[in-house]
């Protein structure tokens, strides 16, 4: 498991910086990457990467501005010609069906592959054996979702040291343990699989905020969270104009990581009006407050390791 930053800008694309589109690669987990926004230029960027458009299974957009949607259409449509045959889900706020419909057909653009579009309330919106995604509102100017991912835990693996020490034959039947079956060996013995199976694997959590101020609904999505994605608009010094705009600043994003006991913080959505020599500053700022933060740059690729 692992995210890629397609984008990390705010409003509008720069040099240095796309809009938004963040891609949760679940590659190892389920074969699939879930994408987080789709600004302008998300499919261009997606040329610079690994990941095939037809992968994406999951689509979850944040909020309705251009700057996290505008690349939703031809995205779509690129899918069609890029051997995309699976089904894709888009998740997103009330507004995003009628957009993604109405571009697709004034376009005539045609899919060639089931698309399901799911318009979120509050609360668990996706649940299968291997993930819950649950999505809550933030505070912005206009209805802003924070989305929480947990991984179930796994079943812990199993002890094939032990099974040898006991004469226990490899072959099919070790599948059926690890599933923590009964089973009944040549010679009689009768093995619960429970009894060879170590301590379950914690799954692992990752929070991706659209934007929003501080907000208690970002401490509790991202409560002990292996990862939270926070956007931080705006340095400490303009946190007057974070306010109005309905933005967060550094200082603001790594407060939240704080009183959530986050593993890891990264900070994106940062304005343009900061150039690379800002940067660093702009983390001082955070790791003064959350050391274990970085500030993502387009193209940057971090690992969700389990059990840090």
């Amino acid at each position: 498991m692992n995210v890629l930053f397609l984008g990390t800008g705010a409003g509008i694309p720069a040099k240095a910086r796309n809009v938004t589109s963040i891609a949760l690669q679940l590659l190892e987990e389920r074969k699939s990457v879930w994408l987080f926004d789709c600004g302008e230029g998300t499919q261009h960027q997606i040329l610079h990467t690994p990941i095939k458009p037809r992968r994406i299974e999951k689509i979850f957009i944040t909020h309705m501005h251009g700057d996290h949607i505008y690349g939703l259409p031809g995205l779509l449509g690129s899918r069609s010609f890029q051997d995309g045959k699976d089904k894709l889900a888009i998740y997103g706020p009330k507004g995003i069906k009628e957009f993604v419909m109405t571009t697709l057909t004034l376009s005539t653009t045609y899919i060639k592959y089931p698309l399901e579009i799911i318009e979120i309330e509050e609360g668990v919106i996706f649940e299968d054996d291997t993930f819950i995604v649950e999505a809550r509102k933030l505070e912005h100017g206009i209805p802003s979702y924070g989305y929480r991912i947990t991984e179930k835990d796994l079943p812990g693996p199993l002890l094939i040291e032990k099974l040898k020490e006991m004469n226990v034959p490899a072959g099919p039947h070790f599948q059926k343990l690890k599933q923590g079956e009964t089973i009944i060996l040549d010679d009689g013995r009768s093995l619960n699989g429970a009894d060879f199976l170590g301590a379950p694997q914690k799954g692992r959590i990752v929070t991706i905020l659209g934007d929003t101020r501080k907000c208690e609904t970002s401490i509790e999505l991202a409560e002990k969270a292996d990862l939270l994605i926070h956007e931080a608009t705006f340095g400490k010094s303009d946190d007057q104009l974070a306010y109005d705009y309905f933005h967060s600043t550094t200082e603001q994003a790594a407060k939240i990581a704080q009183e959530a006991d986050v593993k890891k913080l990264i900070l994106t959505h940062i304005s343009s009006r900061y150039q690379e020599h800002h940067i660093e500053g702009l983390l001082t700022e955070a790791r003064s407050i959350h050391p274990n933060t970085e500030i993502a740059n387009d193209f940057d690729l971090f690992d969700i390791v389990r059990g840090e």
